[in-house]
């Protein structure tokens, strides 16, 4: 079942303008191994003063302007986080493990319908999910290396799975490959910790943003909720769809356990490709007290990783989990007010 949690707020503070970004940076797919299970035991509670620095946050608008908001969060029950990073070994990066266990999905009654409708292509090479009529939700990296902006974020673009209908026209896009309408993203939100200059480093617990589209959809988008232990989830069980690069113009979907969680991460062998990052991860849970069922997103896709445990280094796909402080982020950056964001 669904649980309601009373969410932290996140109060906006002040607003700066800062100078525009370079978007220079080369877009990665792929990022270095990150402070993994063991190491995130050992760090301290950030404090409130900790929390404020890592949850302001940048905008970036359509026309390449900048602003940093500065924000405070009331009523935090602070969970220890990830800061640091540590080298992995040189070692074949794998993103499949043991037999290839997606699915491409080929048949447009399931493609353009939810929940797989929600699954969305981001111009600069990854996946994202609708999360309102408006609004976007992928990873930061993406969009940011952590230092600047990549290129192709100025102009950036968000690809929609368009509805087929017939024609008496051969079309490219007749054999089961979707075809996108291509909506521009009007501004970007990405919080500070995910920025080097804060964190030290790229902090994969904030591995997380969204995109304002510049014109709504109609159609049905997915809603957020508060990522559950794994042993709150029936079979362990996760799914998620996006656009790998090696089934190039398919949608790809995959559903596997978790094998291990932190407080911000989730650590599992599903099946992926660069491409897929930034996909949203959701769960299939009943409704508090209703006999329905209902998807919800609990996590993002970030893609592989090696961490440490036990003092050795294994390889993963991480997910960012939404916690109820990132719950309480990204519904603001939704609604433009924590009013609608008081219980996840």
């Amino acid at each position: 079942t669904w649980h309601l949690k009373k969410i932290p707020q996140i109060v906006r503070e002040r607003t700066f303008s800062l100078d525009s970004p370079k978007f220079e940076a080369k877009p990665n797919l792929e990022l270095n191994s990150v402070c993994g299970i063991e190491c995130q035991r050992k760090l301290p509670v950030p404090s409130l003063s900790d929390l404020k620095n890592l949850l302001s946050y940048e905008t970036v608008f359509e026309n390449g302007t900048r602003t940093l908001t500065e924000v405070r969060v009331l009523g935090a029950v602070p969970d220890p986080a990830a800061n640091t990073t540590t080298p992995g070994p040189a070692r074949r990066k794998r993103q499949i493990y043991g037999t290839d266990s997606r699915f491409s999905i080929y048949d447009k009654r399931f493609m353009t319908n939810f929940p797989f409708n929600t699954a969305v292509k981001i111009s600069t090479g990854c996946s994202g999910i609708l999360v309102s009529p408006k609004h976007v939700l992928t990873a930061a990296h993406c969009l940011h290396n952590g230092k600047d902006y990549v290129k192709g974020s100025k102009r950036l673009r968000v690809g929609l799975m368009k509805k087929h209908r017939r024609s008496g026209r051969k079309q490219g896009t007749s054999d089961g490959m979707p075809s996108f309408q291509w909506t521009r993203v009007k501004s970007t939100h990405i919080p500070k910790g995910w920025f080097k200059g804060v964190s030290g480093d790229v902090a994969l617990d904030y591995d997380y943003a969204v995109l304002e589209l510049k014109r709504p959809h109609k159609r049905k988008y997915m809603e957020l909720g508060i990522s559950p232990t794994i042993k709150m989830m029936p079979g362990s069980m996760i799914h998620f769809s996006g656009f790998d690069n090696d089934r190039s113009g398919q949608l790809v979907y995959r559903f596997c356990s978790i094998s291990d969680e932190s407080n911000d991460l989730f650590y599992q062998y599903c099946d992926a490709e660069p491409g897929s990052t930034g996909s949203g991860i959701y769960l299939r849970l009943k409704e508090p007290n209703k006999k329905k069922w209902k998807r919800k997103i609990i996590a993002v896709y970030s893609g592989h990783q090696w961490v440490d445990i036990n003092g050795q280094q294994q390889d993963y796909n991480v997910a960012v989990r939404i916690t109820p402080l990132k719950y309480a982020q990204i519904c603001f950056w939704i609604h433009g007010n924590d009013e609608n964001c008081t219980l996840g």
